[in-house]
């Protein structure tokens, strides 16, 4: 592969170590000096504008977490795998184990906060032998893990603006396929157009996103119980542990497969590392954004479920056949009745539209990264920043290009639909189980943040990897025992011919990754704001007096 002369003036990061960067209020230039400061000792120039607030960091993550649209997406997934007690205590397992991954990511992320995140830890954490070639696959896994989950959000927007539809009509209307997928490329559209805007719009949004998410599950939280008639009131002894299988797997089996809804929903929450270089005292503000966006998420989330289970009737085979589409509007409308759940899911659909948008953010920073360090196609385009806007708009309309061409397996039926779903929490498992255990495996130095576990560190690992492991099995299962083409699942098809995509790119004679792909980059500037060869060492040097400079500034 042909590098142009600007690449030739850029070397790969060997081992960078962190040095220790003073924290300060946002805002002030001191701050914003000090995250440059800590970019700098990572290998890289400063070339977003760090208009992220720390509630806005922690937005980002939250707002793709979505709650109520989010469990509204998928309890199309745990309805026929428990019931009551899918939701319930399904969602309890699934958010306590999430917590562990959330841990183990933030303390990666305090240590070493940049857009790459998950290749850039796992390059700087692995073995020699291994690194070039693991932090190729978890880069590709990122991308696909975070397109994955634009892909499902949007195809679960589009759904449910076609349910809106046929509630407004009486249930006379009912979507095509096609449809569904032209709402789904104008959704796209939209969220391609709201992610390319300037740094400073996309982060008031965030918290525009966090105050409609939050009062819309209070709303759900207090309206649904008070709204429900006493026919669809259901006894606690139901609501904890009433139990439902329609799709023929063991109970205890089928349990299990309900954990699709909770992982899916409590997902994404890497956002928060892929906006660190716009983000202001990142160090701390990305692993307590991550922390936190995980944590209300899992104890809000499930008040929201066990309100559910209270008020969504016995009949499960009428909700998830209703003529409406979509489970919980179905549950809505025999809750509030026609102008009632048209008025919540107006809101319900708004704040899905938000998660979109914050979702194709993350994953154009983290493509715009791993363009950056020349590891996908075409990315002497993909690593440019708009100077107007300061985004990469390029690597935006390319994300959003990707999620388009996987939103055609809905095509291919309602089990290679929920595939997407399935590919979105697979990819990010893979992308994240990686870095992770490298830290503990590959030997390499480790040098915390502010945000640390000490020893804890390990055995919040090992469970978090375990538990990401056990997951992608689980969900590799079809929704029934003896599927047939139609009833397949195909997620093990996509992710798997993904990855083997990945290696063949990799190891391909000449052309491959394994020829040209170096790992990070240097992209420090010298004076005349040219592209230079900084040894890491002399990198770290230059951070670490900039931050001692800081501090004396501080005091």
């Amino acid at each position: 592969m042909t590098r142009t002369s600007s690449e030739k003036n850029v070397v790969p990061i060997a081992h960078v170590q962190v040095v220790p960067v003073p924290e300060l209020p946002h805002g002030s230039p001191s701050a914003t000096a000090s995250d440059d400061a800590a970019l700098a000792a990572l290998g890289y120039k400063q070339e977003f504008k760090r208009a992220f607030k720390p509630i806005e960091v922690f937005g980002i993550g939250f707002s793709i977490i979505g709650l109520f649209p989010s469990i509204s997406s998928v309890l199309v997934f745990a309805l026929p795998n428990g019931g009551p007690v899918a939701l319930v205590w399904g969602w309890a397992i699934c958010s306590f184990f999430l917590m562990f991954i959330a841990l183990a990511l933030a303390e990666l992320g305090s240590s070493a906060p940049t857009s790459g995140g998950l290749y850039y830890w796992t390059w700087q954490f692995a073995t020699p032998r291994w690194r070039k070639v693991l932090s190729w696959v978890v880069g590709y896994c990122n991308s696909m893990g975070l397109i994955a989950g634009l892909a499902s959000i949007d195809w679960g927007c589009a759904v449910q603006l076609m349910a809106a539809v046929s509630i407004g009509t009486d249930e006379s209307f009912v979507p095509t396929t096609g449809q569904t997928f032209a709402v789904y490329v104008a959704l796209l559209l939209c969220h391609a157009c709201v992610s390319s805007m300037a740094t400073t719009v996309v982060a008031r949004l965030q918290g525009v996103y966090v105050a409609l998410n939050l009062l819309l599950c209070v709303a759900i939280i207090i309206a649904l119980p008070a709204a429900t008639p006493g026919e669809f009131k259901n006894k606690a002894s139901y609501a904890f542990g009433g139990f439902a299988n329609s799709n023929g797997w063991p109970n205890g089996f089928a349990f299990v497969l309900s954990f699709l809804a909770p992982l899916w929903t409590i997902g994404g929450f890497d956002a928060s590392v892929h906006i660190s270089e716009e983000a202001s005292n990142a160090r701390t503000a990305v692993p307590w954004a991550i922390v936190s966006a995980v944590g209300i998420a899992g104890v809000l989330g499930w008040v929201i479920n066990v309100v559910i289970a209270f008020c969504m009737g016995t009949d499960i085979e009428n909700i998830m056949e209703n003529p409406i589409g979509q489970p919980m509007a179905t549950i809505l409308f025999n809750s509030f009745g026609r102008n009632g759940t048209l008025a919540v899911w107006s809101i319900v659909v708004f704040v899905q539209f938000f998660m979109g948008s914050s979702i194709l953010t993350a994953s154009s920073r983290q493509m715009f990264a791993f363009a950056r360090d020349r590891g996908v196609p075409f990315s002497h385009v993909l690593n440019r920043v708009n100077k107007r806007t300061q985004t990469p708009i390029n690597a935006v309309w390319a994300s959003a290009f990707v999620a388009l061409l996987l939103g055609l397996l809905a095509f291919a039926g309602p089990s290679a639909n929920s595939a997407i779903f399935s590919l979105a929490i697979a990819g990010q498992y893979a992308a994240f189980s990686v870095p992770i255990a490298c830290r503990f495996l590959g030997g390499r130095k480790w040098n915390p943040g502010p945000f640390s576990l000490g020893r804890f560190g390990l055995p919040v690992a090992v469970v978090a990897v375990a538990w990401m492991v056990f997951s992608v099995i689980i969900l590799a299962f079809p929704t029934a025992p003896g599927p047939d083409a139609e009833g397949m699942n195909y997620m093990i098809v996509v992710f798997g011919g993904w990855i083997v995509l990945c290696l063949i790119y990799y190891y391909l004679p000449v052309y491959g990754g394994a020829y040209w792909f170096n790992g990070p980059l240097m992209t420090l500037e010298d004076a005349d704001g040219e592209e230079q060869s900084v040894a890491p060492t002399a990198a770290m040097d230059n951070a670490s007096r900039s931050s001692k400079a800081d501090e004396k500034h501080a005091v």
